[in-house]
């Protein structure tokens, strides 16, 4: 079982990446933000308390998120080949209950992949995102607000799954078949 957190700031590429790695592997695939949207979108009790914290730019209560992953992830059954985790965790103490959450069921993260893209390149890539696709987080004040919340409280992270032993560095920038590339070698060899 591989389980794996892509790993980056928002508009790095961790959806696009995530699709080709479920394509060539048959891995499951855990979106926060999918599931979290599409709870906004039915005006369910949790999509109405995440909309407050999402139109702020600001993370969504850790109990509350394990609770829903835990739940995607047990849907999954017991015997799939993994899961990408895309969007969680987000902090270490995010990172602390996901490893608890899967140990109680006998797994563990195999790999964290991170998607390391320039500043400039992100919001060039999330302006167009909104654009293309009217998402309302896309624009320019909130791509902001999320940048730096990633960099205050989601870049330790990188440091903490390095001290697991399991963080793996990809170039986000190039040729989509040369960021599979080198995803591919990170899983080949976990």
């Amino acid at each position: 079982m591989k389980n794996i957190v892509i790993f980056g700031a928002p508009g790095s590429g961790k959806g696009t990446q995530s699709e080709l790695i479920i394509k060539k592997y048959g891995l499951g695939h855990i979106s926060t933000g999918d599931v979290l949207r599409a709870e906004i979108k039915n005006e369910t009790e949790l999509g109405k308390t995440a909309k407050q914290f999402i139109d702020k730019g600001q993370l969504i209560p850790d109990d509350l998120m394990v609770s829903i992953l835990a739940s995607v992830y047990d849907g999954f059954g017991k015997d799939h080949a993994g899961v990408i985790f895309d969007g969680f965790p987000r902090t270490i103490p995010q990172a602390e209950a996901l490893k608890a959450m899967l140990a109680e069921r006998g797994h563990s993260v195999a790999a964290m992949i991170e998607l390391d893209v320039p500043e400039d390149e992100l919001m060039t890539r999330l302006i167009k995102r909104g654009q293309e696709s009217g998402r309302s987080d896309d624009n320019a004040e909130t791509i902001k607000k999320r940048l730096d919340v990633y960099h205050n409280q989601t870049s330790p992270l990188i440091e903490w799954y390095s001290k697991e032993g399991i963080h793996y560095h990809i170039d986000g920038l190039g040729s989509l078949d040369r960021i599979f590339g080198d995803i591919e070698k990170v899983i080949d060899n976990i």
